[in-house]
């Protein structure tokens, strides 16, 4: 059944992009809703898959948190988001990461994320950057060190105007 939806899914975001439908063929859009809307699936199904993707969102999370000091909020939604994923084993891989060396961290993880994210398609990277800066915006602000930070990824993932775009709502 998940298969299908999201085969389907993908189906539906290729008839939108493709060249003129004809005045019958169903909006892709309305046929996303209808899916949603009738086809009950776990959240993060449709997002976490793989140990590689669940590797990537702890990762990006845990970099930017330690890219200024790792505060207390920050490590309970690191914390919260392994629970939620499933992922221990990558919420360890994550931390052992940074831990190899701070000073390093975020350029380490900026090649290892780029290795994987530029096969991700627009929308999953928009997607990253946008969970990144709600999750900076927990604590009530993001610093100009993570800001920094989020836009050098952004640049890397071409989606530098849609966080800009995000900062500005």
């Amino acid at each position: 059944m998940h298969f299908a939806v999201k085969n389907l899914k993908c189906k539906i975001r290729r008839l939108e992009n493709s060249a003129s439908p004809s005045p019958y063929t169903p909006r892709p859009l309305d046929l996303l809703l209808i899916i949603e809307k009738f086809c009950i699936l776990p959240e993060r199904y449709d997002r976490m898959k793989s140990v590689e993707e669940k590797r990537v969102y702890i990762l990006l999370k845990a970099v930017i948190f330690h890219y200024h000091g790792f505060d207390e909020l920050e490590k309970k939604d690191l914390i919260k988001t392994a629970e939620e994923l499933e992922a221990p084993d990558e919420y360890k891989w994550a931390l052992d990461f940074v831990a190899q060396d701070y000073i390093t961290a975020f350029d380490r993880a900026r090649n290892y994320l780029n290795d994987i994210i530029g096969d991700y398609a627009k929308d999953k990277r928009i997607e990253l950057i946008n969970m990144v800066w709600q999750a900076n915006n927990l604590k009530g602000y993001v610093t100009e060190m993570e800001a920094t930070a989020m836009l050098k990824l952004a640049k890397d993932w071409n989606v530098q105007r849609e966080l800009i775009d995000l900062v500005l709502k």
